[in-house]
């Protein structure tokens, strides 16, 4: 089935893979592409800066807006996340009519059996987020390829902010021969310089304003690499924020971006990125920055 948004203007509504598969089917053409982008919904600026550059780059765009549950190991976390798929339709309506939104139950994915399926990401996924997040990435593998097998895209576009997921991505895609190509966009910020994410709308306007130290942290830490070794560096942006008792930092890693292995020495022949997580009143925000 699929409904249409008579608010303003019209846009196609699938909450059906069949009916979505068939509409794509109907409209393909031997030229034409497909741009991705999936989301969990909480729509914001980063979302609608990837759907523009799909638009920009692609004859149709599809949009997913599913909260997936095999990725979230904290039942509150899964509980929590914003749900708002009315205004998030109307934000896709009112920047283009023609994007095509996919917004299934959890039965229409898993069919009736929500379950993750076990990938090997050649270690990528025992880094930073895997280590804290166990089972999580094998919840984004197994709901990006669900997603690709539904929608068949050309291009599938994925902000950096979430680089490692970027990467376990991309591994994904090339460990199982998929047919799509995997683009990773930049981080939209907000304008005191804190990345752009659904759960930044759990903030208070004061927590939202302080959180801006993640990002300005981020920034003197690429600076000091430039003279500091890795343990100088992470040493440094573990005691700013222990000042700091508004934060409890999670992780802070400087690795490889290739193989997100942590750095110990650096290395001239590799791309350094820095990676934090950090908890403001038990809402998780993580962030990330080229050390190039």
């Amino acid at each position: 089935m699929f409904a249409f948004n008579f608010n303003k203007i019209i846009m196609p509504i699938f909450y059906g893979k069949a009916a979505l598969i068939e509409f794509l089917n109907s409209i393909k053409t031997p030229n034409s592409t497909i741009g991705f982008v999936p989301t969990m919904g909480a729509l914001h600026q980063g979302h609608l800066s990837l759907m523009q550059q799909s638009l920009a780059e692609n004859n149709n765009t599809v949009v997913s807006i599913f909260v997936n549950p095999t990725q979230f190991n904290n039942p509150e976390d899964l509980k929590k996340y914003p749900r708002t798929l009315e205004l998030d339709t109307q934000k896709i309506s009112d920047l283009n009519a023609n994007i095509i939104v996919y917004a299934p139950t959890a039965d229409d994915i898993y069919e009736g059996k929500i379950v993750s399926q076990d990938f090997d990401f050649d270690g990528l996924e025992n880094q930073m987020e895997g280590k804290f997040r166990p089972g999580h990435f094998n919840g984004v593998g197994t709901i990006v390829k669900r997603l690709f097998e539904i929608v068949s895209p050309t291009h599938a576009y994925f902000g950096e902010k979430d680089f490692q997921q970027l990467q376990i991505v991309k591994k994904m895609v090339s460990k199982n021969h998929l047919d799509v190509n995997i683009i990773g966009c930049n981080i939209y910020r907000e304008a005191n310089g804190l990345a752009m994410s659904s759960r930044n709308e759990r903030l208070s306007t004061s927590e939202r304003e302080q959180a801006s130290i993640i990002y300005q942290t981020l920034l003197e830490a690429k600076e000091k690499f430039k003279t500091q070794n890795c343990i100088e560096v992470k040493k440094w942006v573990t005691d700013v924020f222990d000042s700091n008792s508004i934060f409890d930092l999670e992780y802070f890693e400087i690795a490889d971006e290739e193989t997100l292995i942590p750095c110990d020495e650096k290395s001239k022949d590799k791309n350094y990125r820095a990676f934090i997580a950090v908890f403001v009143n038990n809402i998780r925000l993580i962030d990330t920055i080229s050390l190039k």
